[in-house]
């Protein structure tokens, strides 16, 4: 029997994502139903990475599942499991490791040190097609959280080797020496849109064993 599958959304994204909708549909086709949270809980201004682990606690309600996520849902993915090994295997798709720690060298001091003394940095969140403001919390919450997470689970990776968000060495770096991760580098970016239909096929054999 398939695990329950549940899918992790990307930062500034939501349930109604291109790939959140095409494996969602995918997976439905054999029958199995994947579920698709807001990890916003529908405040992405307090947005947390603790506040999203909660979501997928109360989500996976202590079942033995197996999670999906893409870019900052990948790192989600990641951390989750890590903490939780009734969770049965992991797809993380072009993951976000290091999540805290890349902001700085995206930003520069100089915004970094703006959205500490406001407490909030406009960003443009692609799920509402419309600005939006985040907290600083998000990092400061974020900080505490290591960047690889030791994960002993079944992982599947894919990485996109034009990515520019988050260079596909960090999921190289995450793979290395680790018996239990299959890296796959695809030449594709970050959304990794262009090869849905070659990842479905490894993520139906890694879900499904078929």
């Amino acid at each position: 029997m398939i695990p329950p599958v549940i899918y992790l959304h990307g930062f500034a994204s939501g349930p109604g994502s291109k790939k959140a909708r095409y494996f969602a549909r995918r997976f439905a086709e054999m029958g199995v139903t994947v579920e698709v949270p807001d990890l916003a809980a529908g405040n992405f201004e307090t947005l947390t990475i603790t506040g999203q682990l909660h979501v997928i606690e109360r989500v996976a309600a202590g079942r033995g599942v197996v999670l999906m996520g893409s870019s900052l849902g990948g790192y989600l993915a990641a951390l989750y499991a890590a903490r939780h090994p009734e969770t049965e295997r992991i797809v993380l798709m072009a993951p976000g490791f290091g999540f805290a720690r890349r902001w700085p060298e995206t930003l520069g001091a100089g915004t970094m040190a703006e959205w500490r003394r406001t407490g909030w940095l406009p960003v443009f969140h692609y799920g509402e097609k419309a600005q939006r403001r985040v907290g600083y919390a998000l990092i400061s919450d974020g900080a505490q959280y290591e960047e690889y997470p030791p994960v002993t689970q079944p992982c599947l990776i894919y990485h996109g080797r034009r990515d520019d968000v988050v260079p596909v060495e960090a999921s190289i770096e995450f793979a290395a020496g680790k018996a239990n991760v299959d890296l796959r580098v695809e030449d594709s970016d970050h959304e990794l849109l262009d090869v849905l239909d070659v990842m479905w096929e490894g993520v139906r054999r890694f879900v499904t064993g078929l």
